[in-house]
């Protein structure tokens, strides 16, 4: 199936998401986590867009965010023209059939008291549908992830790391949704089995015309299955683009800092220098009054430690928010 990239079907505008904590024992104080902080990103139907940063950047909240698990502090959430934020109940039980789940350890979500035919079906009970009609279509299921009809009838702790994560794409797929958020969908597997895990996500993606919204440290990962990459850092999305410019024509520092960590697989670039990121991720607690890359960055200015930079236009498809692109550049308005 050909892709189409240029009609809307997850629209986030101004999406914050902002958790109350107390840093005193009595717990008088209060302070803000921004764990996700004003995003604003467009992904396109059939479209793959590989989300990126270290641990702590917000990467989970904002898809728990986007699957409605978590009400917003501010901002909206728009899924096939339906906003999240006032959806009704016959809406709400809509999306929940049209946008499927995939999480980081399956093993872990899938119950070990019950059998594969079981786990796969149970979305489909909790929809109304028969027992019969439910069981064929968890055999369809089983059959779209390649593999036998005869682990039906297994249970999780006798199968392989790469045969639970089939099983988890199976159950996803059954109430055949739009889209699908995956969660690490390759970080428990061994480098064989992601590929397979892969090749198998991107056959599903054209054959059903799916939106992916994939989320991993794996930049190799991100490289192979991406149509554009969103990168995030403390809360705050700084690069936003095709994964050709931003893998081979990055340009935000925290970007090119991501990109100099991630293994060299081709044996023609490994003899080239990287410029590695120094310093830690810091606190969503703590953060600072200007751009929150500021204390890593190797270019870091005043202005870049007193002043948040705004979203600046590289390309029609492709925005960074650095200063370092402030006078050359348009600043995108939302």
């Amino acid at each position: 199936m050909e892709k189409t990239i240029n009609e809307p079907t997850i629209v986030i505008n101004g999406l914050k998401k902002y958790f109350s904590v107390s840093n005193t024992f009595l717990g008088r104080k209060k302070q803000m986590v921004k764990a996700v902080d004003d995003i604003t990103l467009t992904i396109n139907r059939g479209e793959i867009v590989g989300l990126v940063g270290e641990s702590g950047s917000g990467k989970t909240t904002l898809a728990r965010v986007i699957l409605n698990l978590t009400r917003p502090t501010e901002g909206s959430v728009m899924i096939n023209g339906i906003d999240m934020m006032h959806a009704t109940k016959d809406e709400e039980k809509q999306l929940r059939s049209e946008v499927a789940v995939v999480f980081q350890d399956p093993a872990s979500n899938l119950n070990p008291r019950q059998t594969v035919a079981s786990s796969i079906m149970r979305p489909m009970i909790l929809h109304g549908k028969g027992k019969t009609e439910a069981m064929k279509k968890a055999e369809d299921a089983l059959d779209m992830v390649k593999m036998d009809r005869r682990y039906l009838n297994s249970y999780p702790h006798q199968l392989s790391g790469g045969q639970l994560q089939r099983i988890a794409i199976a159950r996803a797929l059954v109430l055949q949704p739009k889209i699908m958020i995956l969660d690490e969908p390759t970080s428990a597997l061994d480098i064989s089995v992601q590929a397979q895990i892969l090749n198998l996500l991107l056959d599903l993606q054209e054959n059903m015309g799916l939106t992916y919204l994939v989320i991993t440290h794996d930049l190799n990962v991100i490289r192979y299955i991406s149509d554009r990459i969103a990168v995030m850092y403390l809360g705050k999305l700084v690069e936003f683009g095709p994964t050709d410019e931003i893998i081979g024509n990055s340009k935000h520092p925290y970007t090119n800092g991501l990109m100099a960590a991630s293994p060299i697989l081709d044996p023609k670039f490994r003899g080239q220098k990287k410029e590695l990121m120094g310093g830690d991720p810091g606190s969503l607690i703590d953060l600072p009054k200007g751009c929150r890359f500021s204390s890593r960055c190797s270019k870091v200015t005043e202005h870049c430690k007193n002043t948040l930079p705004g979203n600046y236009k590289i390309t029609s498809n492709h925005q960074v928010s650095c200063f370092m692109y402030e006078k050359e550049l348009p600043k995108l308005i939302y």
